[in-house]
């Protein structure tokens, strides 16, 4: 490992008037609560949108240079009430877009209630108001505006395996498409992870008129709610460390359409959601609908917050657990007291926050101090690990420590080494030793950067360059839920300890070692590629891991008749200059490939070699899936790219494995002449030239009589469309739902495969 130590005040800037904080990387997606809106972050440090993958982001935004010091220490003082308050509530829902922002921002931001959104599914079936992305492309979009909404409303994000697989009518179909028991023991999974005194659903558990995945989320809650706390339910949970727990209650909130039960609501409890952000002052309406709007792929990036700042009440009827008369927390323990032990810690709490000082966070780390060793006694436990997070990171901010792990490219390969860039910056005058860089990812295992400087300097910035290799066996970054094919109606997640994070954990975690009062402070951080845009600014991305080469079919799917042989071309792009290997095609028992395998070489990264494939069929019907894979130094790599990059959101690295739909089938075709209009994330015009079809593409100035006198048939991709352009002229055909008929013309919509 090379290393280098340096002191430099030449980036630093202005110095910050108040505490400022850094990116967090912890593992557990339940950390701290979110930065509070209406205060920018910091300028240094790490963060910007990027954060830790596993973690559903855990930063309290501190002020720029230039800002009020007491902006700064009132988002330390909100976040130390948190710290020191217990209650929790999950809202459980079906999609993004489904909950209830102000009910979030009102209980995370008014209360400093731990509170947790429930999606049951990534909104992989919706459909994209900014691009091509469609599927789990999308669900992977839509995932993280649902972390940007988060971020805003002050929310942590949940998920199941769920796959939105589009609009059902009944939610038992719904369940029964899902795997009923797999995803209702997510459901309970991420209730015994996240603990919460209150579950509120947002539709109502008994059939109505809406959609079925609505209903079917709030039956799995009710599920949920009476087996969270039975040890006779799904055991294996308990094996891998997680504790029973019983919710106290659970509520359904609201009473619009779909949501109000069928039967006459008693117990209703309603409470004030209205009021205003007590950090940047906005109101809880408004920071609800800036929560809403990060919803951009579904059209919501509109959004007015005008007239959203008056008072609101939110209904709550109970579907099961005890009464609560006048508040939907009546009679539950949110303090400290609640924990074994725990007084003490409360009451530390509460003289710290009864004597912070706005102005001057600093002096309440001896405060902070006496609250962490009291802390440190009380025994190991997931809630109790996450509070002790949770103040850690209120004493960075109060130290005003910042740190910051940099690489030049946020790409790495398996093998390689990784030019790492260490920074610590403090700004108040607390003494403060930087002692170590620990490396948990690295081979060995742990590989610390011990002496790294002594104290640091107020206001200037203390670097440290080391070079880590990346073990040779880390797998390529992808999404957790998209590493295996889905069955019909779920993910297929390996580990099941991933199941309920938004994102995968970081690919290569950093923890600096601090020592403070004599005390230890772990600071987690993972490395980022700092880079410039002309309209985002700075812009830092997390760290990914990727091939040395690309895989590409050029043509997703390909038909064969029974036996016989078609080509098959593979491109390969270089991601490293002078990638050679050999390249492979891998097919189940009875599809034959020739040659086995061919060789490759290529130049400069992004320079491309075409290979192809001679591929003959088994005798008979039958579909097979194709995989493209490349020996490149010995190791084996599989996978394609794609990049998703929106401006409301942090740019997502897919590689997928590379794989190609061959079909073997009987083909008798009757139309060669199509007419085609395409819809949206359209490919299916690929598809009829395979079969042999000539396609005219045509737009909606073309769908005449006269025009499509001389097609075969003519599809169109959606039927409602072609209804309205046709008007009377169009019918539903003898025999065929699908099959339409206009002057002579079979039409075929989008919904219908045949022809």
């Amino acid at each position: 490992m090379r290393r280098s130590f340096g002191l430099s005040d030449a980036s630093c800037g202005q110095d910050h008037p108040g505490p400022v904080v850094s990116r967090g990387n912890d593992l557990n997606p339940m950390s701290l609560p979110f930065p509070r809106p209406g205060v920018p972050l910091p300028s240094s440090g790490v963060l910007g949108r990027h954060w830790s993958a596993a973690v559903a982001l855990v930063l309290t935004a501190l002020p720029l240079a230039g800002a009020s010091a007491n902006d700064g220490g009132r988002a330390v003082l909100e976040e130390l009430r948190g710290f020191r308050t217990m209650g929790t509530v999950l809202m459980i829902a079906a999609h993004p877009d489904d909950e209830n922002t102000q009910l979030i921002a009102y209980l995370s931001r008014g209360r400093n209630y731990r509170m947790g959104y429930l999606s049951v599914t990534r909104g992989d079936g919706g459909q994209n108001e900014l691009g091509p992305e469609f599927g789990a492309e999308l669900g992977l979009a839509r995932t993280q505006e649902l972390l940007a909404a988060r971020a805003v409303d002050g929310g942590r994000q949940f998920f199941t395996r769920a796959l939105d697989f589009g609009y059902s009518k009944d939610y038992r179909e719904t369940l029964r498409i899902w795997d009923h028991q797999q995803v209702l023991a997510d459901v309970v999974r991420v209730i015994r992870t996240f603990r919460p005194d209150i579950l509120v659903t947002r539709f109502s558990p008994l059939p109505g008129n809406t959609h079925g995945h609505h209903t079917a989320s709030a039956v799995l809650a009710v599920e949920a709610f009476k087996l969270s706390g039975d040890p006779q339910a799904f055991p294996e949970q308990l094996a891998e460390g997680l504790t029973t727990w019983q919710p106290k209650r659970i509520f359904l909130n609201g009473g619009a359409s779909g949501r109000a039960p069928q039967a006459a609501s008693t117990g209703v409890t309603r409470i004030e959601v209205g009021g205003t952000d007590p950090v940047s002052g906005e109101s809880f309406g408004a920071i609800a609908v800036r929560s809403r709007s990060m919803h951009k792929t579904q059209g919501f990036g509109g959004l007015s917050a005008v007239g959203s700042s008056g008072p609101r009440q939110e209904s709550f009827t109970p579907l099961d657990g005890g009464p609560a008369p006048a508040d939907i927390m009546d009679g539950i323990d949110t303090t400290w007291n609640r924990v074994p032990g725990g007084g003490e810690v409360g009451r530390l709490a509460d003289e710290a926050i009864a004597a912070f000082k706005t102005d001057d966070p600093a002096a309440s780390v001896p405060a902070l101090l006496a609250i962490r060793l009291r802390l440190a006694a009380l025994p190991a436990d997931r809630l109790l690990d996450e509070k002790r997070r949770q103040l850690d990171h209120i004493l960075q901010a109060c130290l005003g420590l910042t740190v910051e792990t940099t690489v030049p490219r946020g790409e790495v390969v398996p093998g390689e080494t990784l030019a790492l860039h260490h920074v610590a910056r403090i700004s108040t005058q607390v003494p403060v030793r930087w002692i170590a860089v620990r490396y948990p990812a690295a081979a060995p295992a742990t590989e610390s950067a011990s002496g790294v400087a002594g104290d640091l300097p107020v206001g200037r910035e203390v670097s440290l360059d080391a070079s880590i290799q990346l073990p040779a066996g880390t797998a390529v970054s992808q999404p957790y839920w998209l590493r295996e094919p889905p069955t019909a109606g779920m993910f297929q997640v390996d580990d099941p300890t991933l199941i309920g994070r938004p994102e995968n954990p970081p690919v290569f975690p950093i923890e600096l070692v601090f020592a403070v009062g004599g005390q230890t402070l772990l600071v987690p951080d993972q490395p980022v590629q700092l880079t410039t845009d002309p309209l985002k600014g700075a812009v830092r991305r997390k760290l990914d891991v990727i091939a040395p080469v690309t895989l590409h079919f050029t043509t997703p799917v390909r038909l064969f008749a029974p036996g016989s042989s078609r080509p098959v071309e593979v491109e390969v792009t270089a991601n490293r200059a002078g990638s050679a290997g050999m390249l492979a095609l891998e097919a189940p028992a009875g599809w034959k490939i020739s040659p086995a395998a061919q060789p490759f070489g290529l130049g400069e990264p992004g320079s491309r070699a075409t290979l192809t494939f001679t591929v003959t069929a088994v005798a008979g019907s039958g579909a097979a899936d194709l995989v493209a894979a490349a020996t490149v130094g010995g190791a084996r790599f599989d996978t394609d790219r794609k990049a998703i990059d929106y401006a409301h959101i942090p740019r997502q690295l897919l590689q997928p494995v590379a794989r190609l739909k061959a079909v073997s089938l009987e083909l008798a075709v009757r139309a060669t002449k199509i007419g085609y209009l395409p819809g949206a994330g359209d490919d299916v015009a690929e598809c009829l030239e395979q079969m042999g079809c000539t396609v005219t593409p045509l737009t909606g100035a073309d769908l005449t009589a006269e025009r499509l006198g001389g097609f075969d048939a003519v599809r169109i991709h959606d039927w409602e469309l072609a209804a309205g352009w046709f008007g009377g002229a169009v019918k539903r055909g003898p025999g065929n739902a699908g099959l339409k008929h206009v002057a002579g013309v079979g039409c075929y919509t989008g919904r219908h495969a045949g022809l």
